[in-house]
């Protein structure tokens, strides 16, 4: 019944009926609660249940002894309930046992330090010792159960880099970095010319003599950091692809997953998806909002709800990791437990952000957990239920989504008509050479996507190696390194681009280009840029209508510009159908460009009011209330919505039928 049940869904992908779950650790609790727990979730209206990330000491208590009795029993109650399972390969929490064993297994900080057991996400991704228990445990529980009906899918590990564990200083690592260069640059003298090593005399005479960068006295080469970089999410990339392997050879027809996190970038997450089926996030939006850039009044605005663009601004960004097949494996039930601060909710939110995932195309939420646990690091981490087991507030929040998604039933997810380009790489590069403290590329990222979201545009955000054509505009908020053939690409568009700062600036090496910045973009924009400067915060420049901030370039060029500050500056020039912003653009310039963009083009645009977004599918509008206040939203002259109201409390969720 189960697999019958997800043939069916993987089939229709995006177009079926949102399914609920939720994750679940049986050994947590006593065996005689697994029915009824069981039972309830079938209630609540859960489908989908994850077991098993972090069961390792559970499954194989000694080495070689597998303990798969109270695991089979449990997916049989489970299965008993009509529950799918997503089970996991358990290798983000190697036991004690294996890391004693291996001692050098762990992974080692930037300080030196070892990153010891006690917690979880305890290993090396380069400790080829570690790599080869990776595969025996996986192969292990793929062989027990790859077959079992009620087996629907897989995760792979569990959040890849969590706890700042992407980059590992090990000898292991170093090992493997070497050889990394070794096949990347064939000859050390390639090397040290691609990094510059002339510079401060840091030639090396063999590919032997090269260490991880870090330890140096002062700032180490910016070169060897992004190639370091990009070694280290290779890394990921293919410690990934060998649990991958194992599943689909013993467990075929059943999708892979990996749980991708909140505002990270230390991999490509790309490359990551390229072997997935499903691309899932962790979303949890109050401790995002608590941990990131955020202002402090857009905290106080938002200190129940979360940001309104975080959420989705994750939700398109993963579309785009995994061929637009996505959901949400860990859903912010309640408060968490590991922001500075963690507040609860406002009522209402759990349903609007789990609605919010339906409208831009997720196949499934899954709440983060089932019961809150009475013990260990997670205990002040919500669930659906609470640690005596009744009901958290969540839970009707649940029951209510459940209603709405046989009221409104499947949603096609609609292709947006405008693009937003991201790039791990550029967010390594910004890093490694920010050139200004405020330089944050996730930060500015987000700016532009959230300048689009405020005029009620849908957004796919997508890698610089997607398709652009069929976009009504494209949005690239930067992109220092120009991957070959892109701007060939960029050239054979007619619609209208916007190409931010840095943008070119960099060659491939990470060193400026022969012909300075924009790069392989000067002959599109026919500009060059001739000099950057970065500015403290209580420095800004004004133009007509905004201010410029951060960070600032002197263009050479012919053109006039189209906004200028006022000392005659140009900040924004434009080339037939491509633009370019030399600056940071505060939201005021960014909403000018939009608006001059979508008149071009004639996208429609709203004036949403503060704390409302939108989104579209194929069949619906989708309105939510993200502010702390009623708003009337009749003005979208749509009528009387399906489900919910024109006058939208705090927290509320209105859908309109469009088809």
């Amino acid at each position: 019944m189960a697999l019958t049940l997800w043939r069916r869904w993987t089939t229709h992908g995006g177009d079926a009926l949102l399914k609920l779950g939720c994750c679940y650790f049986p050994e947590h609790w006593p065996e005689e609660m697994w029915a009824n727990d069981a039972r309830r979730m079938r209630e609540m209206g859960l489908s989908l249940v994850r077991i098993g990330e972090f069961a390792w000491s559970r499954i194989e208590p000694n080495p070689g002894q597998f303990d798969w009795g109270w695991l089979d029993r449990a997916i049989e109650t489970l299965a008993d309930a009509r529950m799918d399972i997503m089970l996991c390969t358990p290798t983000a929490t190697p036991p004690k046992w294996l890391v004693d064993q291996m001692p050098d297994m762990v992974a080692i900080d930037e300080k030196g330090r070892p990153r010891s057991f006690g917690s979880r996400r305890h290993y090396c991704f380069s400790h080829q010792g570690y790599r080869a228990q990776s595969r025996r445990i996986t192969c292990a529980v793929a062989e027990r159960y790859g077959e079992h009906p009620a087996i629907v899918a897989w995760q792979t590990d569990n959040e890849y880099g969590c706890h700042d564990t992407v980059l590992s200083f090990s000898e292991a690592a170093a090992v493997a970095f070497r050889e990394w260069c070794k096949t990347r640059y064939g000859t050390i003298e390639a090397l040290n010319t691609a990094w510059g090593n002339v510079f401060w005399s840091m030639e090396y005479r063999s590919f032997d003599e090269i260490d991880p960068p870090h330890l140096t006295v002062t700032e180490a080469n910016p070169s060897h950091w992004l190639d370091y970089r990009r070694f280290a999410s290779d890394e990921v990339v293919s410690f990934n692809a060998e649990q991958v392997a194992i599943l689909r050879e013993h467990s075929p027809g059943r999708d892979v997953t990996h749980n991708f996190m909140g505002f990270f970038t230390e991999f490509d997450h790309y490359d990551v998806g390229a072997d997935l089926d499903v691309a899932t996030w962790d979303s949890y939006p109050l401790g995002f909002l608590e941990q990131f850039w955020f202002s402090d009044e857009e905290k106080r605005a938002y200190f129940r709800q979360g940001h309104p663009d975080i959420a989705a601004f994750h939700h398109d960004l993963y579309r785009g990791c995994s061929d637009g097949r996505w959901g949400i494996i860990e859903q912010q039930p309640g408060p968490v437990n590991w922001a500075r601060f963690n507040p609860a909710p406002l009522d209402g939110m759990v349903a609007l952000w789990t609605l919010e995932a339906m409208a831009h195309g997720a196949e499934f939420v899954s709440y983060f957990r089932w019961r809150q646990a009475p013990f260990a690091q997670e205990q002040m981490h919500a669930g659906l239920l609470r640690p005596d087991s009744a009901d958290a507030p969540a839970a009707d929040e649940a029951r209510l989504v459940r209603d709405v998604i046989g009221q409104i039933g499947e949603q096609t997810h609609a292709q947006a008509k405008v693009a937003l380009v991201f790039s791990y790489e550029a967010a390594w590069v910004c890093g490694i050479q920010p050139q200004g403290q405020s330089f944050r590329y996730l930060e500015l990222v987000y700016e532009w996507y959230s300048a689009l979201r405020r005029r009620g545009l849908d957004v796919d955000i997508v890698s610089a190696g997607a398709a652009l054509d069929g976009y009504s505009a494209v949005f690239i908020p930067t992109l220092p390194i120009v991957p070959d053939g892109f701007a060939e690409k960029l050239g054979a568009l007619t619609c209208p681009v916007l190409i931010g700062p840095r943008s070119g600036s960099k060659s491939a090496s990470l060193t400026i280009p022969d012909n300075l910045a924009p790069g392989a973009l000067e002959d599109l924009l026919d500009l060059k840029v001739t000099r950057v400067e970065s500015l403290r915060n209580n420095i800004s420049y004004i133009g007509n209508g905004f201010s410029v901030s951060r960070w600032l370039e002197e263009v050479l060029t012919e053109q006039a510009p189209e906004f200028a500050i006022n000392d005659g500056r140009g900040v924004v020039f434009v080339n037939g159908n491509l633009r370019y912003c030399a600056v940071w653009p505060d939201r005021s310039l960014l909403d000018l460009l939009v608006e001059r963009i979508a008149g071009k083009v004639g996208l429609d645009l709203l004036t949403l009011p503060e704390g409302i977004r939108i989104r579209r599918s194929a069949s619906h509008l989708f309105a939510f209330n993200y502010s702390a206040h009623a708003v009337d939203v009749s003005g979208f002259g749509l009528g009387e919505p399906v489900v919910g109201s024109a006058q939208m409390a705090p927290a509320a969720t209105s859908i309109w039928t469009i088809a």
